[in-house]
């Protein structure tokens, strides 16, 4: 099925619904409109009103009991909602016509309600169907409640007071009934009918504009959903291409690992790795793409790719990183870019080689001393400019020194006063769990993260790794 095919499909199950709930609300007000009848009747019979009784008591039963018969349809007959509309609203519009027989001056309003009530069906052809439908009754009640209702001053004048009995009315209409329906015609019904008309182009035109607002919003809330979707396997494949076991190399008891990445409400770009670069040699990437949503995503997975592509032993990192950022070049019509920091440990020797692309430098902590960042320079990001050269650094490693990476989702977490984590706290919190084991470290974070923000959404992925070197196996 197409994208259109879908959509209309999904619109008609929209109107579908509200036409099965309109049906709902039109039953209740006949509900009430047969109460209000009960109501009028007893006041009638009271002196409250001064319909003859002998009419009000033949019309009131019937229509009680024809406003009774939709709620007996609507629970148990199991029509379909499209033709019961059509018989819920010929019973209202009846019942109106015989009232309006009996009391033609008290029911004027009462016309009024089959055409407001039809635009709750959000149909075009149902609201002419019920305005056609109230003009005829409206006319036919008239001219039957000349011949056998109350006479109306407004259509009759001072006929009345000589015709005050059906048998005078006859014989005044054998003799001058052309006359009298003409008036009727002319002073009474062409008015309503028209003030109806009226009321009838208001609230179709408030229909259709809500039935189009409820297309829009159908469309706005299947493309929220499509989004979401794309959104949700975007992230599930940025997340599955991450390390995610531990411990991670079982084999090799020369270095603990740890990384985490607790993802924002928003696809971003975050990104760490490590893998074997050989036997001896061990590769740790973290990096952060510009932007949001998929093509950030996107471009964190090329990204990613590329640099674990051109990680080769003995290869300068400086070298690897200029190859990458020409490819990325390349291929970056969104504008995007990259900050990373790569390093690749020698764990015979603890050499620690690097090379770092605009991202934050990391945090390293001597086995007897306090986490403090690492002196690096930041370099220019990746993806930014062409033909931008790398250099490596190098530091060695002893045993029990840790290196602490993060991306600015740590940082730039915010609390319910706007206010930013920082590398203050950061580092704090590090040197306050400085014998902690990489995973234990995370989890500490993590938590003080946790604790300081709160309840504030999170709009950043916040990405953490940390590698501990133990040369020989020691622990």
């Amino acid at each position: 099925m197409s994208r259109k095919d879908k959509s209309e499909v999904l619109e008609q199950a929209l109107f579908k619904e509200n036409e099965k709930n309109a049906n709902h609300y039109t039953v209740r007000c006949l509900m009430f409109a047969a109460v209000v009848t009960v109501l009028i009747w007893i006041l009638n019979l009271l002196d409250f009103f001064i319909v003859d009784d002998a009419l009000m008591n033949l019309v009131m039963p019937i229509s009680i009991v024809l406003l009774l018969i939709p709620l007996l349809l609507e629970r148990f007959a199991h029509i379909p909602s499209s033709i019961l509309r059509y018989i819920l609203f010929l019973f209202f519009v009846l019942v109106i016509a015989m009232m309006s027989v009996a009391m033609p001056r008290h029911l004027v309003l009462a016309w009024a309600c089959p055409v407001i009530l039809a635009c709750h069906y959000y149909s075009p052809k149902f609201a002419r169907f019920a305005l056609i439908a109230t003009l005829i009754m409206m006319l036919a009640s008239l001219y039957a409640g000349i011949v056998f209702g109350e006479w109306d001053r407004n259509i009759l004048g001072n006929y009345i007071e000589e015709y005050d009995n059906l048998s005078g009315r006859l014989a005044y209409l054998r003799g001058e009934g052309r006359s009298i329906y003409l008036h009727a015609f002319e002073f009474y019904y062409l008015p309503r009918a028209g003030i109806l008309c009226v009321v009838y182009l208001i609230c179709s035109t408030l229909s259709r504009r809500t039935r189009g607002l409820l297309i829009k919003q159908g469309k706005a809330a299947r493309e929220a959903e499509r989004i979401s979707t794309e959104l949700n396997v975007a992230h599930h494949i940025q997340t599955s291409m991450l390390p995610s076991i531990f411990p991670a190399f079982p084999e090799h008891d020369e270095f603990e690992i740890f990384a985490s990445m607790t993802p924002a409400k928003e696809v971003g770009g975050d990104f760490y790795d490590f893998f074997m670069v050989d036997e001896r040699h061990l590769a740790l990437v973290i990096a952060d793409v510009s932007g949001k949503g998929v093509p950030a995503a996107l471009f964190m997975v090329i990204g990613k790719t590329l640099i674990k592509d051109h990680t080769t032993p003995d290869r300068d990192l400086g070298a690897i990183f200029t190859k990458v950022n020409e490819l990325l070049c390349q291929s970056n019509s969104e504008g995007l870019f990259i900050t990373a920091f790569e390093g690749v440990l020698d764990l015979d020797t603890g050499d620690f080689v690097y090379v770092n692309a605009g991202h934050d430098a990391p945090f390293i902590c001597r086995k007897d001393g306090s986490y403090e960042p690492l002196a690096v320079k930041p370099g220019f990001v990746l993806a930014g400019m062409e033909e931008t050269k790398f250099t490596e650094g190098r530091i060695t490693l002893s045993e029990g020194d840790k290196l602490f990476h993060y991306t600015d989702g740590v940082t730039e977490a915010t609390n319910t006063h706007n206010v930013l984590y920082g590398k203050e706290r950061l580092l704090l919190v590090l040197n306050k769990n400085k014998q902690q084991n990489p995973k234990e470290t995370l989890s500490s974070v993590k938590a003080d993260i946790d604790d300081f923000v709160g309840e504030t959404p999170q709009f950043d992925d916040i990405t953490m790794l940390c590698v501990e070197y133990r040369r020989n196996g020691e622990k």
